[in-house]
């Protein structure tokens, strides 16, 4: 039997994903580090494992069934049972609803929407079968409140959080913890991609007066995996700088 339990984090080679895979590292867990690019994927894992942790990598793209199996293959054989899957993997594409193209509205939900739920679909019934496990699904703030040139990111994250919800009141009681977590704008790469003005129009819109910071969101990922956050069921926490206040 593995002596650490097991997550995986998708879309981990930078941002936030890279500082949930750093965080749960410390916390105990051994962590599979996913990204698209087997590099990035892979100098996480290096990383984390010099600092002291356990990890490895597996490189794949979450709308590919079979990049799915192999990820979750990858989890168990090298790590064991997976008992925590947090599904951060996405992009961001900036575009007014006017100019969208078919194929980038169909790969932002290829990647946010099937990509979470082929990820899920894998993990979930050996999660079901033990009677335990934790779902955590990134989303983001504009899924509740909308993005002006980001109308295709926005309803896809909407998405992940009506599908978070459902999913919730399907396995609740059977022992299965699904929650999501809707950043505000966050000081990453992708973020950093969107353009100036973007940028200086939003961090004026915040109340808190500044962006975040992808530790602060790692932290509250953190939380919801911990038994401290037992009663959180269906839940949308927003580490948002106020963009969003419920």
């Amino acid at each position: 039997m593995p002596s650490l339990k097991t997550a995986i984090v998708t879309g981990a080679g930078s941002g936030i994903g890279k500082a949930i895979a750093e965080r749960l590292a410390a916390d105990g867990y051994g962590v599979l580090v996913n990204d698209l690019a087997p590099e990035r994927a892979q100098a996480i894992a290096d990383a984390i494992r010099a600092a002291g942790g356990k990890a490895v990598a597996a490189a794949g793209d979450v709308s590919s069934e079979a990049d799915v199996a192999a990820i979750v293959a990858a989890a168990r054989t090298q790590l064991g049972p997976v008992d925590l899957l947090v599904n951060n993997a996405g992009h961001v594409h900036q575009c007014l609803f006017e100019h969208l193209e078919p194929g980038d509205f169909d790969r932002m939900f290829a990647v946010h929407v099937r990509g979470t739920f082929l990820m899920i679909r894998a993990v979930l019934p050996a999660m079901l079968e033990a009677g335990s496990g934790v779902i955590v699904n990134v989303a983001s703030q504009l899924g509740q409140i909308g993005g002006i040139e980001l109308a295709h990111y926005s309803g896809a994250k909407a998405a992940v959080i009506g599908m978070t919800k459902s999913l919730a009141r399907e396995v609740s009681s059977r022992g299965v913890r699904a929650n999501a977590v809707a950043p505000g704008p966050i000081n990453t790469p992708l973020v950093k991609a969107l353009s100036d003005d973007w940028k200086e129009r939003k961090a004026g819109e915040l109340p808190l007066g500044r962006f975040g910071e992808p530790e602060e969101v790692a932290a509250t990922v953190a939380f919801l995996a911990s038994p401290a956050a037992s009663l959180f069921v269906g839940q949308t926490l927003g580490p948002n700088s106020g963009d969003v206040m419920l």
